[in-house]
């Protein structure tokens, strides 16, 4: 698995130099395998999955005897989109376990803690969702904000800490999602779930449904 995610991380470090910092165009001959490896301080096994994941998706070919080339006819735009998917790919699942291990028990404790002006906000939130679904409207931003309300109002420091990373597998939840009608449904059922449990002050049913939400989420991306 570790020799697995590094390849894709290689192939990602191969991307940027050619779209970040501009290093190769379409058509440019790719450094010797001995030369790139020790660039890269990585193993030329590594080197040669990683340039195996880039002949796949198009991005390079091998020509015999003479090495390995950028493609003639490459479209950068697909290049920088296939980098960010890589990546989402390699940290949804480590990201939404952490979800899980993190927000069905904020839930809870904001489910007791929560004055009512912070429960208002969450609910609030809640609402805000259910508009941009209804309007077919990215609704990121909302996500982002009715979880990090929840996660206020266990009124614990650390906890809000966390909210980077929360936030980082609530992106790449949208990067990778491609929406379908039951996880529609489920997203609003589900937040809905919550938003019922946390206005009864019912922490266990809280932590229960933020639990489902999450699982899914994960079950829409394939990352269970």
């Amino acid at each position: 698995m570790t020799q697995k995610r590094l390849s894709d991380s290689i192939a990602d470090d191969i991307i940027s130099m050619i779209v970040i910092e501009k290093r190769f165009q379409p058509g440019d001959k790719l450094p010797n395998e001995n030369e790139l490896s020790e660039e890269l301080n990585i193993s030329r096994t590594t080197l040669r999955e990683a340039i195996r994941i880039l002949v796949t998706n198009g991005i390079v070919e091998i020509k015999r005897g003479r090495g390995t080339f950028i493609k003639e006819d490459l479209d950068i735009d697909h290049m920088q989109h296939f980098g960010l998917l890589t990546d989402a790919k390699i940290n949804a699942k480590d990201l939404y376990e952490m979800r899980l291990i993190f927000e069905p028990e904020a839930a809870y404790y904001a489910t007791i803690r929560a004055s009512d002006q912070e429960m208002k906000r969450i609910i609030d939130y809640g609402l805000q969702i259910e508009e941009k679904i209804k309007k077919k409207q990215d609704r990121t931003a909302e996500e982002q904000k009715f979880h990090q309300s929840i996660v206020k109002a266990t009124h614990n420091e650390f906890m809000e800490k966390l909210m980077p990373v929360i936030y980082q597998a609530i992106d790449k939840g949208v990067i990778l999602s491609v929406e379908k009608e039951v996880a529609i449904k489920d997203t609003l059922n589900d937040h809905q779930m919550i938003m019922d449990f946390m206005k009864n002050r019912n922490p266990e049913g809280a932590r229960s449904a933020m639990k489902i939400h999450i699982l899914h989420a994960m079950s829409e991306l394939g990352i269970e």
